[in-house]
């Protein structure tokens, strides 16, 4: 009882810091550039032919000179027609380039090998990384510049799912939320991750490390290369903006969806103390409020209940809003709903001795 009592103290006090940190620590960041320097654009792709246009189609409206963008997609031996598909885009774009990826480097594998060897090619010092099933906003990259300063190696966008289905729309609100408790953090200066889908590695920052070669195998090699750039003495940036919201296509099956998950759960091993906490205090809140029940009324437990759904529905509205985004107002119920059958179903999952499978290898 006494446990429980002191959990439920300590969990919503930090969700009220949180709460105020989200209002009151806004940061804004303006450009350090005079000038609009030549970038690269980084895309591995891997038997992608039903969304490799949509990105592709998104880079090209890009409102940025099409004379100082490079694109590099590198064909991760994909075995459907995504190389056919690309080669026929950009025939007629000649800072377009693809190239079939056969051979390994340094300790990379997979997608971190494809990613290794595009950057031998890169000629800019500004190194732009999307996923081929993404599909960037027009103002990504001078937004993305805006928050670079001699001392920054690293900037982080946001990134969500698009889709018309029930399910696809509660994982949207789930990428906002965690994007939004990160931005929190990171904007007390406090480092917690980056996502490939939407980074940008300063050149000098990427090469101090050895690049994707130099670093130990992760398959979550976003999170790697976050974690040793921020080593080197670099410093990040992360960016909660309409301007840097990217849109992903959901996973293809259910299946898809949970290996997805546990790849991301493998990599946030490596997450700082700090939001571990965070998390594990969030976990934590069902598993203490059940058995809470029995020392307590159902009118105290609904109100616990209820103080957490409040808090929740405050954070999660003003990440929306923050990028013109709205829902009815059921779905902050049905989130919540969401996330307790999501998070038990990928608790288990994650234990399962199974390999996690992605793009069709296994890790």
């Amino acid at each position: 009882m006494i446990v429980s009592v002191i959990y439920f103290i300590v969990y919503f006090s930090i969700f009220l810091g949180l709460l105020y940190l989200l209002f009151y620590n806004r940061k804004s960041y303006t450009s350090a550039f005079t000038e609009q320097p030549r970038i690269s654009i980084l895309i591995a792709a891997r038997n992608e032919e039903h969304s490799i246009l949509r990105c592709l189609t998104a880079i090209d409206a890009l409102n940025y000179p099409k004379d100082k963008i490079e694109v590099l997609i590198g064909n991760d031996a994909s075995t459907d027609n995504t190389c056919a598909i690309v080669n026929d885009f950009i025939k007629d774009k000649p800072n377009y380039s693809c190239f079939t990826i056969t051979q390994t480097i340094g300790n990379t594998r997979g997608k971190a090998n494809v990613l290794a060897q595009l950057a031998h090619r890169a000629t800019t010092d500004y190194f732009f990384y999307t996923d081929a099933d993404i599909a960037v906003p027009k103002n990504w990259v001078q937004m993305m510049l805006s928050a670079l300063d001699e001392r920054v190696g690293v900037v982080t966008g946001i990134t969500t799912i698009t889709g018309n289905h029930f399910f696809h729309q509660m994982q949207a609100l789930d990428w906002l939320y965690a994007l939004g408790l990160i931005q929190v953090v990171a904007d007390v200066k406090l480092p917690v991750t980056t996502m490939g889908n939407n980074m940008l590695l300063r050149r000098q920052a990427y090469e101090s490390v050895g690049g994707f070669e130099g670093i130990k195998f992760s398959i979550t090699e976003d999170i790697a290369i976050f974690n040793e750039i921020l080593s080197k003495g670099w410093e990040f940036r992360n960016i909660y903006s309409r301007d840097t919201l990217a849109l992903s296509l959901p996973a293809d099956t259910f299946w898809q969806y949970l290996h997805q998950r546990k790849r991301w759960m493998s990599g946030s091993m490596h997450l700082p103390w700090y939001m571990v906490i965070i998390f594990i205090l969030h976990s934590a809140y069902y598993p203490v409020l059940i058995p809470f029940w029995v020392h307590s009324s159902v009118a105290i437990m609904l109100g616990i209940f209820v103080l957490k759904l409040i808090f929740q529905s405050i954070f999660v509205r003003e990440c929306l809003r923050r990028v013109n985004m709205t829902v009815p107002w059921y779905y902050y119920i049905l989130f919540e709903l969401y996330l307790v059958v999501s998070s038990v179903i990928l608790i288990i999952f994650f234990f399962i001795p199974v390999k996690t499978v992605w793009k069709g290898r296994r890790y």
